[in-house]
């Protein structure tokens, strides 16, 4: 009993000097591309989504604690800008460049501490390059697949990770679980696998908004959480349903809003850009 007694003592007294060092931390949502599908069929290895044209967004996101940043996701190349690109049913577009809309609110790709990839797919490290002075997040498991991949392929492009890749490569924080990016609990990437091998969703804890949930992709749209939908090219399909169940988990225990980056119903969960949350 004294043992007990003298440990809630220590966290009484603890709770207001936690409460005072509360991190300084800020989100915004990037507009890094839309793409539209004539047919989502790919999105269900059971068929619940054949026939159906699909429209999705890819948000990325920076995030500020205290002087710090992390870029979460890269989108999709710049060069698509003012182009496109329509092949096999898909249309990518692309408006503004990381970079460019970060110079509306004054940050520099310099300034960017960390960058962080959900997983390696295409439309989340397009731009990825571009933070060439940050050291980068990355799954263990998705890590590993980037370096043994030498040429471009549907899912995986090494050229992105260039500056990370070879002898004078920069630094990379390659993450075999979870990962607590600031060292204070404020923004913790989440191991969430079976998308990719080492897929990451990310939780952040914001002072006045709350706790808020980055799906990477594990989902893409609303309907995956509802009928658990597993794309067909999801590289192991046992290891997604165990994410789905810890990712749904972990949200009801924190009772955090989801926002699933590529579904455009959950543009509004955030404030548009400039604006931000805290």
């Amino acid at each position: 009993m004294k043992f007990f007694a003298a440990a809630l003592a220590v966290l009484a007294l603890a709770s207001p000097l936690q409460a005072q060092d509360e991190p300084d931390l800020e989100i915004w949502r990037l507009d890094c591309s839309t793409i539209a599908f004539s047919d989502s069929a790919a999105f269900s290895d059971a068929h619940l989504y054949d026939g159906k044209a699909r429209t999705l967004v890819a948000s990325c996101y920076l995030l500020r604690n205290g002087s710090r940043y992390l870029l979460w996701d890269a989108g999709l190349p710049s060069g698509l800008i003012g182009a496109g690109l329509s092949q096999g049913g898909t249309t990518l577009s692309l408006e503004r460049s990381i970079a460019d809309q970060l110079s509306d609110i004054g940050v520099t790709t310099d300034q960017v501490t960390f960058a962080g990839v959900s997983h390696y797919h295409f439309d989340h490290t397009g731009q990825l390059s571009d933070f060439s002075a940050s050291t980068l997040l990355i799954g263990a498991g998705d890590w590993d697949v980037v370096k043994e991949t030498t040429e471009p392929n549907p899912l995986v492009d090494p050229r992105p990770f260039a500056p990370w890749l070879g002898e004078d490569a920069a630094a990379v924080i390659a993450i075999p679980g979870d990962h607590d990016v600031f060292g204070d609990g404020s923004v913790v990437m989440k191991a969430m696998p079976g998308h990719t091998p080492g897929h990451t969703s990310l939780l952040v804890r914001l002072p006045e908004t709350g706790n808020i949930l980055l799906t990477g992709d594990l989902y893409h749209f609303e309907e995956q959480v509802e009928n658990r939908g597993v794309p067909s090219f999801n590289t192991n399909r046992a290891d997604t349903l165990a994410s789905f169940e810890r990712f749904n988990a972990i949200a009801k225990s924190l009772d955090a809003t989801v926002l699933i980056q590529h579904d455009p119903r959950h543009l509004g969960r955030l404030p548009t850009f400039p604006g931000s949350a805290k």
